[in-house]
């Protein structure tokens, strides 16, 4: 088939595209959110081309697309706008919700559930984790859950460095949704490597914990490309998960692949994704400190947690299983 989607979630989208299938994805020419083209930081392979509006209206009419995946709400209206197609109407479509609800899950109603492809079950609306399903209120629409699927990174994990990693991007404007507060409670006396977009403005919060562990973590905060980070991630003894509320962070997924043992708020998907023989999930900071503590004085026992988690993660997250059912979900979409 020949897929349009835009490309919103790097590593999701890099997962995505490994599938089977012709991929288009939008492209303007500031490479803004809603025309970002290929990835540049992530490897794409070839079956992967851009389009401009007009191209794709031309691949329109010219039957060459044969199925939408929709991200965002506003999608839905930028189909229309470049293409004149209408999503489930013109063209087969499905949407993807990547995110928890921002609001009140109990009060928090799908900004597409009472969109008539959507509500009359066209369009349906795929959840990333069964978690986010559960939270949105999507009234009469058709959903259903695909679990992440990763690219194995290989099992990179040494260990060397008695240090404690965490890849949260925007952690001073994302503070307590990215619990950036909770990683700063475990600096007091872990040294970190914290790895994502944005993370300089966190040193100025480090030096403020006074201690000379959060000092030193000032030093070492990072914003790598994807495979450099596996590569650095690697060598940290252990890798901290701090967020309160996210969706499942594929970060998360690619450490446990590299073979780190985890450290998680028991929250959201956390405790699907991460089983007990693969880390210690805790609601108080200060016992996911003592287990970084433990670890980092004992290689042995973080490195057999670190193994159950890569052992997880190629059970439940493998990139082939994820592109399989993909495939059945767009040939289903496909077809109706």
């Amino acid at each position: 088939m020949r897929v349009l989607l835009w490309h919103v979630h790097g590593s999701w989208a890099t997962a995505f595209v490994q599938g089977p299938h012709e991929y288009v994805v939008p492209l303007l020419p500031d490479r803004g959110p809603d025309g970002r083209g290929r990835a540049q930081t992530w490897d794409w392979p070839a079956s992967v081309t851009e389009a401009s509006p007009a191209e794709l209206r031309a691949a329109f009419d010219d039957g060459a697309i044969d199925v939408v995946v929709l991200q965002r709400p506003h999608e839905v209206h930028l189909l229309e706008e470049w293409t004149g197609r209408r999503a489930g109407r013109d063209v087969p479509a499905v949407y993807v919700e990547h995110n928890a609800p921002t609001d009140h899950a109990a009060r928090s109603r799908h900004p597409l559930a009472d969109l008539d492809v959507v509500a009359d079950g066209t369009v349906p609306i795929v959840h990333v984790t069964a978690f986010n399903r559960l939270m949105w209120d999507c009234g009469t629409a058709r959903t259903t859950v695909v679990d992440h699927g990763i690219p194995d990174p290989g099992h990179l994990w040494t260990g060397e460095r008695p240090h404690v990693a965490a890849v949260v991007n925007e952690p001073v404007r994302r503070w307590r949704v990215a619990g950036t507060d909770v990683l700063l409670h475990v600096a007091r006396d872990v040294p970190l490597e914290v790895y994502g977009i944005g993370t300089d403005e966190l040193a100025e919060h480090l030096r403020g914990v006074g201690t000379p562990a959060a000092a030193a973590s000032a030093g070492r905060l990072h914003d790598l490309p994807q495979h450099a980070m596996h590569a650095a991630v690697a060598g940290a003894r252990a890798y901290l998960h701090p967020y309160r509320w996210t969706s499942l962070g594929l970060s998360l997924l690619e450490a446990m692949a590299i073979g780190l043992p985890v450290l998680a708020l028991p929250v959201t998907e956390a405790p699907v994704a991460v089983p007990p023989e693969a880390g210690v999930l805790s609601a108080d900071p200060d016992v996911l400190a003592a287990t970084a503590r433990r670890w980092l004085a004992d290689p042995a026992e973080a490195a057999a947690h670190g193994k159950a988690a890569r052992e997880q993660v190629l059970a439940r997250y493998s990139l082939d299983r994820f592109t399989d059912r993909w495939t059945d979900l767009l040939a289903e979409a496909a077809a109706t």
